[in-house]
């Protein structure tokens, strides 16, 4: 991408679309800035028709600018969800407009799926023993219909280098927002995040969501031993320590935290430490020794296994990546983000 051309985002608006989902990637990628605010992505709706109207899961329709002719020009394509996709839900074919459109689309070209739209990707073929995820709601179903993929439906959103996938609506949001972190570092990206007023990333996948929505009010949280654990991440920090703070058993608080967050004490932590470790690769000129320190890693050695672990790549690599500004460290990435492999020891959560 040379300075002047800014990443080209087209968005492909089907009948029955869901408003909200489709405005996601012009809010999420439309707020990424350089530090002199120049934007950093260009980013334009278009239809599988001419343009016109297009129908939304709504009381009004959408005009859209752009005919398919605009899937020619893209660096990335967004399909969002839609809940009229006759012949693509039902049969796992594609009509011979979505047919047209997608033979438009370049080769080498970003895919993204929010939701459903991951239904259109694999009737497409671009899903094919690739591995993915939908909305918790249909992944029985898209399994049925679609067995050469490679279903996660726990994880927020997957990312398979040159084509990602999410869960429903917030998680559409997460998954920009990594490929903003993806692509121009985690400072841009917490800048979207905190002038969206969401996360910078999420804990867990959508298993809180199916099982436990929202925690009994009458039962006790965990939140406070997670508050607490954030300001004390280059410590060694012991499960039992964590449970103290919350006035529970070792037993209680690992369960109760598993239904808060999605996924273990220990994996929660390493995730925190990996997020503290990537901010201070980018932002500081410490060694990597220190890094490691400061992240509660403890030493160098410990924080490259994680590292290379969760992200696939090393401390150096990572910092040489985005010292230069992003560009092909997406590549690299895991497929899984938000979800570290590390088990929880039952004495020691770090």
């Amino acid at each position: 991408m040379t300075p002047d051309r800014r990443h080209r985002v087209v968005v492909l608006a089907l009948d029955g679309l869901l408003p909200f989902e489709l405005g996601i990637p012009q809010r999420i990628f439309g707020l990424a800035r350089t530090p002199e605010r120049r934007r950093l992505y260009e980013v334009v709706t278009c239809s599988v028709r001419p343009p016109g109207p297009v129908r939304a899961d709504a009381d009004f329709d959408i005009l859209v600018p752009h005919g398919p002719e605009a899937l020619a020009t893209a660096d990335t394509v967004v399909v969002p969800a839609s809940y009229e996709l006759g012949p693509v839900y039902d049969q796992g074919v594609l009509t011979e407009e979505l047919k047209a459109a997608f033979a438009l689309i370049r080769p080498g070209t970003r895919l993204v799926a929010i939701c459903t739209g991951a239904y259109v990707l694999a009737a497409a073929g671009r899903l094919d023993g690739r591995p993915a995820t939908t909305h918790w709601a249909h992944a029985e179903h898209f399994q049925r219909l679609f067995p050469q993929v490679a279903l996660d439906p726990d994880v927020l959103f997957v990312d398979d280098g040159d084509v990602l996938t999410s869960a429903g609506v917030a998680a559409g949001i997460d998954l920009c927002v990594h490929l903003v972190r993806r692509d121009h570092g985690t400072a841009v990206a917490n800048e979207v995040a905190r002038l969206t007023v969401v996360p910078p990333h999420r804990d867990g996948g959508q298993a809180q969501y199916i099982e436990r929505p929202v925690p009994d009010p009458q039962q006790a949280s965990t939140g406070r031993a997670r508050a607490w654990a954030l300001d004390h991440l280059h410590e060694p920090l012991r499960l039992r320590d964590m449970a103290e703070r919350e006035a529970m058993s070792v037993r209680t608080f690992t369960r109760r935290f598993r239904e808060e967050v999605g996924v273990s004490p220990g994996q929660w932590l390493t995730r925190q430490r990996v997020e503290r470790a990537r901010h201070l690769l980018e932002s500081s000129d410490l060694s990597i020794d220190q890094v490691a320190r400061d992240a509660g890693f403890g030493t160098a050695q410990s924080m490259r296994q994680h590292l290379q672990a969760t992200l696939g790549v090393t401390p150096t690599a990572y910092r040489r990546t985005f010292r230069d500004g992003g560009a092909g460290a997406g590549r690299r990435l895991s497929r899984f983000p938000d979800l570290c492999p590390q088990p929880v020891d039952r004495e020691s959560a770090g």
